[in-house]
């Protein structure tokens, strides 16, 4: 029987949780970013240069840019190998599944392949993280690492508990383990984007790691002040903390792309949607209700038009934003709804 991992939900994880939620399905419903492909290919290489330069990695954005476009960059030739081998476990990031030990194994030596000598393999010997000379964690004897793998893996996937909380704790748990001779905090991040990214594929396209980096030392304490009282608590609320922010940088930024866009090229809607938020005035209503109070078709084509810019732009909101797509799903004026109705009353 497998043991759970020890950790806390604290009231602060929960509600970044619900914010998480709610700001993921604005993102990925409410904004044009999973169609911005250019956009995604920006992000997977913040997130490389990111993952890399939280170990050490030296290359800056630029520099790794350039090693992924095929250019020659003068560096040491271990990181950019680093980089190479970041960018094909990345890529291949959809095709793991998060709970087989295998998949686990294989992303490593994509990872880590021509860097260290157990590529890819659990590692047969000690290992521990140092401070300077001074040892800060261990990592469990490697006698005792293929099953603690396989207790954790196991618990994650028969756990009911949210993919967003799941993540940070597998996340953690990879980071206390240290499976590997080397290459485990960018395994343990790895991981955590795979398991978001299977419970939400816009993830696989949001660089985590980026908020991470800026971030590093506030992340090294949450790790250490959790490994003090043997409970993920404070990591999980540091790690869900920072995809949020990430998440929250992703939503501006499509929304200000969007807005722009709008003004530029769909001025004639302004009326329409002036429409959608005087019916939305004094209750919430369906979707069918809002086109029925504005005598519009309403087809997915001419929804994701009107309203869903309107939802983009934090002006309209949906009742159950945890389930787009439920059957008693309504939409309601948020608070800046409400001033732009009385700011653009004929």
């Amino acid at each position: 029987m497998f043991q759970k991992p020890p950790y806390t939900i604290t009231e602060k994880a929960a509600d970044l949780l619900a914010k998480i939620v709610e700001a993921a399905t604005r993102l990925e419903l409410g904004t044009d970013f999973k169609r911005d492909i250019r956009l995604h290919r920006e992000n997977r290489v913040r997130t490389i240069h990111s993952s890399l330069a939280i170990e050490g990695n030296s290359l800056s954005l630029s520099e790794v840019t350039a090693v992924l476009e095929g250019k020659v960059v003068a560096g040491k030739q271990t990181e950019i190998k680093e980089v190479k081998n970041a960018y094909e476990a990345y890529d291949k990031i959809m095709t793991f599944d998060p709970y087989n030990i295998n998949d686990f194994l294989n992303a490593h030596r994509l990872m880590t392949n021509g860097l260290v000598k157990e590529s890819g393999k659990f590692r047969s010997g000690d290992v521990g993280v140092f401070d300077g000379d001074t040892v800060v964690h261990i990592g469990a004897r490697p006698q005792f690492v293929p099953q603690l793998m396989a207790d954790l893996f196991a618990w994650a996937k028969e756990s009911e508990l949210h993919p967003v909380l799941k993540s940070a704790i597998v996340h953690y748990e990879i980071e206390t383990i240290h499976p590997f001779e080397d290459g485990n905090g960018r395994m343990g991040r790895l991981w955590q984007t795979l398991i978001l990214a299977k419970w939400n594929p816009i993830f696989a396209w949001i660089p985590m790691e980026s908020v991470l980096y800026e971030n590093r030392p506030h992340y090294y304490e949450a790790i250490e002040q959790a490994r003090k009282v043997d409970d993920s608590g404070a990591f999980i609320e540091f790690t869900l903390s920072a995809i949020l922010d990430t998440i929250t940088l992703q939503v501006e930024h499509q929304v200000k792309h969007q807005v722009k866009h709008a003004v530029e090229h769909q001025v004639e809607l302004s009326d329409i949607q002036y429409a959608v938020l005087k019916s939305l005035e004094y209750k919430s209503l369906s979707r069918k209700e809002i086109f029925a109070a504005i005598r519009r078709n309403g087809d997915s084509r001419s929804f994701k038009r009107i309203v869903e810019p309107l939802i983009a732009t934090g002006l309209v909101e949906m009742t159950v934003p945890d389930k787009p797509n439920s059957r008693l799903q309504k939409y309601r004026l948020t608070h800046q709804g409400k001033m732009a109705l009385k700011e653009n009353m004929p």
